[in-house]
């Protein structure tokens, strides 16, 4: 009788430091143990989550197998896997929800505290253990994760625009439908349109808004979100947003602003601009040494609510087959935000042209 297999020999993208070039290496890809899967990576897209990571602007525990918004079939099964079974198409997700914490089992799975990934690790062939990209490390042609980070959907969707919602697309989507429970008829503004704020405007046109406001400093973003569904677009380069956002909702203020940059000056921007009852929706990701100060009579003296979403809010296995429904029907442009295939090769070009705002999305295709 043969030996067992133990592992498989796949390329991967790899960052050794902070701030160096990526490299193509053979990762070693063990069988999946008990709860754990194996997906062959059909597409994953270059999200900025990646590029901090190379940064070191995430963790310091290099090396780092890069990628996680992808999209591809469960090849293997570990012992109790029951969530999919060999052939399933999958989008992949950073937060497989335990189903027993406290947020769990009062039925917000999407708050779920102990969420987790495979137990084991892919290696070099030198067994130096990798650390994969939010507990993913899909920029390779397969990659190991648990079973509850699979979500199946139809494999009509192309890979390269279902991978999107496994993070970017849905952390602006899920901004404006499910953190700021966005409304038809409501007026609402989003402060940066790189990717996941130009979703955010597409969330916002989805549940009916009117008006929507792009605010950006860069006129080639908000002629994007032109396209994605706004109705007004204010450089706030040339402008102040505030001023142009209350003057494009009656005075008032919008009723949900949501703030796809997260820096102070672009929350304040968000605070001040929303309506007195109104939603601020924090979805950009502030760097660690960032300090926000506010008026606390101003904090109490305005109503509404003032809310973070972290990945959207979404859970992926009510969201994903939904939105990926909702694109097959036409009414999501999961599409419009492919700006370039490329190959594993391709992706320290893709940090320039992302760091350049020269793209909303390159996307890997295996």
């Amino acid at each position: 009788m043969a030996n067992k297999v133990d592992s498989t020999e796949v390329r991967g993208v790899v960052v050794r430091g902070p701030n160096e070039t990526v490299s193509i290496e053979t990762i070693l890809i063990p069988d999946p143990g008990p709860g754990e899967v194996v997906v062959d990576v059909a597409a994953c897209g270059v999200c900025h989550t990646d590029l901090h990571y190379v940064q070191g602007g995430i963790s310091d525990d290099f090396p780092f197998l890069l990628g996680h918004e992808a999209a591809g079939t469960v090849s293997v099964v570990g012992p109790g896997v029951t969530e999919v079974s060999p052939g399933d198409y999958v989008i992949l997700n950073w937060r497989a929800v335990c189903g027993q914490c406290r947020a769990c089992a009062r039925g917000r799975q999407q708050y779920c505290f102990d969420t987790h990934n495979a137990t084991q690790s892919m290696t070099l062939t030198d067994g130096t253990q990798l650390n994969a990209a939010l507990g993913i490390g899909a920029f390779a042609e397969k990659t190991l994760v648990a079973a509850g980070q699979c979500t199946k959907v139809d494999p009509e969707a192309p890979p390269e625009v279902a991978g999107l919602l496994g993070c970017g697309v849905m952390a602006g989507l899920g901004a404006a439908i499910n953190t700021g429970s966005v409304e038809r008829g409501d007026s609402v503004a989003v402060i940066g349109c790189g990717g996941v704020g130009a979703a955010a405007v597409a969330g916002a046109q989805l549940a009916g808004a009117n008006p929507i406001i792009a605010v950006d400093i860069d006129d080639r973003k908000l002629e994007g979100a032109r396209r994605f569904g706004a109705t007004h677009s204010v450089n706030s380069g040339d402008e102040d947003p505030v001023e142009a956002i209350r003057a494009l909702t009656g005075g008032n203020g919008a009723d949900v602003v949501i703030d796809a940059v997260g820096m102070p000056a672009t929350y304040k921007q968000a605070f001040y601009a929303r309506d007195l009852a109104g939603t601020v929706v924090l979805v950009g990701v502030p760097r660690p040494d960032m300090q926000l100060e506010l008026p606390l009579l101003d904090v109490f003296g305005r109503g509404g609510s003032l809310k973070s979403s972290w990945y959207g809010d979404c859970l992926p296995s009510r969201d994903f087959p939904m939105l990926i429904d909702l694109y097959q029907q036409g009414r999501i442009d999961l599409d419009g935000f492919v700006s370039e295939r490329i190959g594993l090769d391709g992706i320290q070009d893709a940090f320039r042209a992302m760091e350049s705002g020269d793209v909303l999305r390159s996307v890997v295709v295996l």
